[in-house]
């Protein structure tokens, strides 16, 4: 038990370290809760509550570092709490499946964009908020928002090229606001797995704590690194989503 806990815990450690510079850790961590013993009903909303807990942690650490744009969010935020609210509520009416290819296509195009598109988010270049963008930005994190509460993979690279091409923020601002954008869409999920008795608390506590010094160091070098160590990591997050989402479809069908 003992092997399976330091496991689960250096698992946990790596996940909100990865996550918190450039998305994806969930990739790593719900994997980790399969491998440990954690039934696939528990392991999703114990993930959720820990990966809850480092996303805090890192959207806390970004906002104290002035990279999150205060005057933005407090238009996004509460679009984002509705979408994800009314994302959960739909996932349990309807099936995910139809999303997949979509999703996949997206976040393998992403990717690919980004590599071969050496400017992007090099420079932050954003020149204020006027109707257009705010517009484009309560829609899209709105449909974000549910799209994280109905589904989930890849939210935080779609996320952070988004407000990449509507704000023409660098990476480390686009980070920077998609944490606090991924926070308040994992607070709602949260809820729901834990009024439905979804959530194991013995190994959640003890995930959650590694998750938020995970999240510290990874948030704390992506802010002394900028869009230098996230754009890499970005790239190769956003690639690696694609490909476990392949296997995924290869091996279920």
């Amino acid at each position: 038990m003992l092997t399976k806990l330091i496991f689960l815990s250096v698992a946990c450690f790596i996940a909100a370290f990865v996550d918190s510079i450039a998305g994806g850790g969930g990739m790593i961590s719900l994997p980790s809760y399969l491998i440990v013993g954690v039934s696939p009903h528990l392991s999703l909303g114990t993930n959720k509550f820990a990966s809850t807990a480092g996303a805090c942690t890192s959207a806390v650490k970004f906002y104290k570092s002035g990279f999150v744009n205060s005057k933005l969010l407090k238009y996004l935020l509460p679009f984002t709490f509705v979408g994800s609210v009314l994302g959960v509520k739909t996932v349990l009416l309807l099936n995910q499946d139809f999303l997949y290819p979509l999703v996949l296509i997206l976040i393998l195009a992403i990717g690919i964009y980004t590599l071969f598109s050496k400017e992007i988010g090099n420079e932050d270049g954003f020149e204020g908020l006027n109707k257009k963008n705010l517009c484009l930005g309560i829609i899209f994190a709105f449909s974000l928002g549910f799209y994280d509460g109905f589904f989930g993979p890849g939210t935080g690279s779609l996320l952070v090229f988004g407000l990449i091409k509507i704000y023409k923020f660098d990476f480390l601002h686009a980070t920077a606001n998609t944490k606090c954008l991924n926070f308040t869409s994992n607070i709602a999920a949260l809820a729901t797995f834990a009024l439905s008795s979804s959530i194991d608390y013995k190994i959640g506590i003890m995930a959650a704590i590694v998750m938020i010094f995970g999240a510290y160091l990874g948030t704390k070098i992506a802010i002394n690194k900028g869009s230098k160590i996230i754009r890499p990591l970005f790239i190769i997050i956003s690639l690696a989503v694609a490909i476990k989402m392949i296997y995924s479809l290869i091996t279920t069908h």
